[in-house]
């Protein structure tokens, strides 16, 4: 029998620059306008985290502020329990798109074709994917 062997993707590090450089070309701004506003977007998210507030981007995802409990781990080397406290993290729960995109990579990556950094069909899967629901479209909840 077989055994099954999973592909994982090849990880291609975007760092805010390069990310920078893109969204300037893709809609023509000077590239020092679009640091500005990226560098706002991504302050006001870390001074909203670090308020308790939960950030949600509709189909993009939410970032909420949560508390991991205290636990006893166990140092691997000496087998030596170890009292870990608790303590707050970021959590991210991807939205509909973001899913969708990650579904199509897994799919590619299952087939075999996999150039997940650079797919056309992700990107487009992400960014023009239409609302196919009221609340994905933007209904408020009553």
């Amino acid at each position: 029998m077989e055994a099954k062997t999973e592909t994982k993707p090849t990880t291609i590090t975007i760092t805010k620059k390069e990310m920078i450089d893109r969204i300037a070309d893709k809609t023509g701004e000077k590239r020092v306008v679009v640091k500005k506003i990226v560098q706002s977007v991504l302050d006001e998210v870390v001074n909203d985290l670090g308020e308790g507030k939960r950030l949600e981007f509709r189909d993009f995802g939410v970032f909420e502020v949560r508390e991991r409990k205290a636990r006893t781990a166990q140092n691997p080397k000496t087998l030596e329990r170890v009292e870990v406290p608790s303590k707050w993290s970021v959590r991210f729960k991807a939205g509909r798109l973001m899913r969708l995109a990650t579904e199509q990579l897994g799919e590619k990556l299952r087939n075999g074709s996999a150039t997940p950094a650079k797919s056309d069909a992700q990107v487009a899967a992400f960014t023009e994917a239409k609302p196919t629901t009221k609340r994905a479209a933007g209904a408020t909840r009553g």
